[in-house]
């Protein structure tokens, strides 16, 4: 954990609030494969990461507002409990007012509060900073004011404030992953019973490396909600409840009722699924190659049929191909833009890091950013 940041946002919570606080973390995540699965009630394979978002809360005597202080921002917004609604689109407020207004619709009373927080996940990556931030909020709520609310309780609530206050109607899995991700661990997720198995990730000589685009085409956000709808006609189409029900049998008998491009959407779902659950056996069995392939396979579908990609992931993927080296690569998270992951001989991390930062540099005139990652545990106070 990020001792800097931890010293960092405690130091401000005190200068700001003149009290002690509360200091919870809440993990970023990367997911190792099952993309765009989670609102089909499909299978993912996430795990936490020891890079995330820092909040110090404490209870507030104000008898006004609560007080967000985003530290890395330098920006300061007031909280009226009683007169709660969205910012304008885009503004990070809006994970924190989305959080609070959930727990209002549950009937939960709080008082006013000061939280401070910051994190070090890498902006634009798709390593939900958003889960993470509205974990540690709920997460700390719950904390200060004695809420009974169950981990489960409080990332359907941090779901609901994406969904409501963020205007991205994201399924479970950053939220599941932050809070609660194990150490050294990657979660296979059922999305449908939101119920993990841990499989313990020790990939001998290989490890796992993210490459940031560092770009983020403003597509994401309306193209994820469009996608999302797409699966959910289908899926009634079918007469079943979600496209994690249907085989490739079942959407080959509608082929002629839905355009190519929405037959190839959905066919990626069915395809992908199949996949998280081959890549769990993979990784038992310690078959690290199959694992391998079917994270370019997961790629090759996300660029080709789900359209998804972007020329910048795309590109960093056929360089990792090209070398024999790196057992499989592909984009990570909601698609335009971030980050690839890539499954890297230990030995050849250094010299490919190298190559590759040259590589993007010629092509695009613009600097990728590498990172290594370690699994940890999820959501939770600094002791």
């Amino acid at each position: 954990m990020n001792t800097t940041l931890i010293h960092k946002i405690k130091t401000s919570f005190k200068e700001q609030f003149k009290t002690e606080p509360l200091m919870i973390f809440s993990p970023g995540r990367i997911n190792i494969i099952g993309e765009h699965t989670d609102y089909n009630d499909g299978f993912v394979f996430p795990a936490a990461v020891d890079k995330g978002i820092v909040a110090a809360i404490g209870k507030s005597d104000s008898k006004t507002s609560s007080i967000a202080f985003a530290v890395d921002k330098n920006e300061i917004v007031k909280i009226y409990l009683n007169d709660l609604k969205p910012s304008s689109e885009g503004s990070w407020e809006n994970y924190v007012f989305g959080v609070v207004a959930e727990l209002q619709n549950r009937s939960k009373t709080i008082g006013n509060f000061n939280i401070a927080f910051g994190g070090d996940i890498p902006g634009g990556a798709g390593m939900s900073s958003s889960a993470a931030l509205e974990n540690s909020v709920v997460f700390g709520l719950n904390e200060l004011f004695d809420l009974g609310l169950s981990k489960e309780d409080m990332i359907l609530i941090s779901q609901k404030a994406e969904h409501n206050y963020v205007g991205v109607k994201c399924g479970i899995m950053d939220q599941y992953a932050s809070m609660f991700g194990i150490e050294n661990h990657a979660l296979l997720l059922d999305c449908r019973t939101v119920k993990s198995k841990p499989f313990k990730i020790d990939f001998k000589d290989h490890e796992l490396m993210l490459i940031n685009t560092n770009v983020k085409h403003s597509l994401s956000d309306s193209a994820y909600n469009d996608r999302r709808s797409v699966c959910e006609s289908i899926a009634s189409m079918l007469k079943v409840k979600a496209l994690r029900d249907a085989k490739e049998y079942d959407l080959e008998s509608i082929k002629d009722q839905v355009t190519p491009e929405n037959y190839q959407k959905a066919l990626y779902v069915i395809q992908e699924n199949e996949r998280a659950v081959q890549a769990s056996k993979a990784m038992e069995a310690g078959d690290l190659k199959t694992l391998g392939n079917l994270i370019y396979a997961s790629h090759n579908g996300l660029q080709k049929q789900y359209k998804v990609s972007c020329e910048e992931l795309d590109f960093l993927v056929e360089q990792a191909k090209l070398n024999g080296h790196i057992l499989g690569a592909r984009m990570m998270g909601g698609g335009f833009g971030g980050c690839t992951i890539n499954l890297i001989q230990k030995s050849e991390t250094e010299s490919f890091k190298e190559f590759i930062s040259e590589a993007y540099k010629n092509q695009f005139n613009k600097e990728c950013s590498i990172y290594s990652v370690a699994l940890s545990n999820g959501t939770g106070i600094i002791q």
